[in-house]
């Protein structure tokens, strides 16, 4: 049982990890507390959903679809509604996304109704044994993407000449604008950047949670303290984490019951927050906790 544990929290950890690689981003460049980002995953699991039903894609491969469509939703609502607020207030922007939030949740509510659906593989049932240890292959192939596709976030933003501009902009606002970058633009790619990967772990998401217009709540808990244990804009940070937090819930489901999973977990966070607030593993700033 104990290395069984250990596997399915390893297995969950590369999900909750790149869901949060884009709330921590948006959080450690702009300051913005975005409380909408569990609708991109609840966005992201429904495009992987209608992919499979209409098209038969298999959800891991709806990533490819899912990512476009999320970058250009995040990309649009933060240049038409979060730019104009940003530089007002927290509070303002806590209303402001958590309208999002609302907005989305019920369009979604509108086109799918409140049931409950689900996306199924001809692999779903399946896993491999490794003598007492039973590996599904979706949770593999799921913890095996995330942790690609959030390589590859951590590289384009440190060996591409966009990403080092939303480092600098993260840094420094005003000697970014000197240097001819123009934060609200960046600000633009930076909030669609986010709901594309989140749209990613929105699709591997589909294959383990059941679909249904408030999922991305069940993210929304848990992004918070991963981006808190990882540092703020951290990107291997919050994966490191994310793989942390799901061995904590795995433990705490196993050997305490499932209803007090959520408790060590934010637990774990309040302990966090006192001791290392920057994170266990970040930095004070966002520009040196990503270089």
């Amino acid at each position: 049982m104990f290395l069984q544990t250990i596997v399915n929290g390893l297995l969950m950890g590369g999900v909750y990890g790149l869901a949060t690689i884009g709330f921590s981003v948006v959080w450690g460049v702009m300051g913005i507390i975005n409380l909408a980002h569990g609708a991109y995953v609840m966005i992201g699991a429904y495009v992987a959903y209608v992919l499979n039903q209409w098209l038969g894609l298999d959800p891991f491969l709806a990533m490819a679809g899912a990512m476009p469509v999320l970058f250009v939703i995040g990309y649009v609502l933060q240049v038409a509604l979060l730019n104009p607020v940003m530089r007002t207030s927290l509070l303002l922007t806590l209303v402001v996304t958590f309208g999002i939030d609302l907005i989305l949740i019920d369009t979604f509510v509108q086109i799918f109704s409140s049931d409950v659906r689900g996306v199924q593989t001809a692999y779903s049932g399946r896993s491999l044994a490794l003598g007492p240890v039973l590996i599904p292959y979706v949770r593999l192939a799921a913890a095996v993407l995330s942790v690609a596709v959030a390589t590859a976030a951590y590289l384009f933003l440190n060996r591409t000449r966009t990403g080092q501009a939303i480092l600098a902009t993260a840094l420094d606002r005003e000697a970014a604008r000197l240097m001819g970058i123009v934060p609200e633009r960046i600000y633009g790619l930076t909030g669609g950047l986010s709901a594309a990967v989140t749209g990613a772990a929105g699709c591997l998401a589909s294959t383990l949670f059941p679909i249904s217009p408030t999922l991305g709540l069940t993210f929304l808990g848990a992004v918070f303290v991963i981006t808190v244990l990882g540092g703020i804009g951290s990107v291997p940070g919050v994966i490191l984490a994310g793989f942390a937090y799901a061995l904590v819930q795995a433990f705490a489901s196993t050997y305490l019951g499932a209803n007090y999973q959520e408790i060590v977990a934010f637990s774990m966070f309040l302990v966090v927050l006192i001791v290392r607030p920057q994170g266990l593993f970040g930095k004070r700033f966002y520009g040196e906790a990503a270089s």
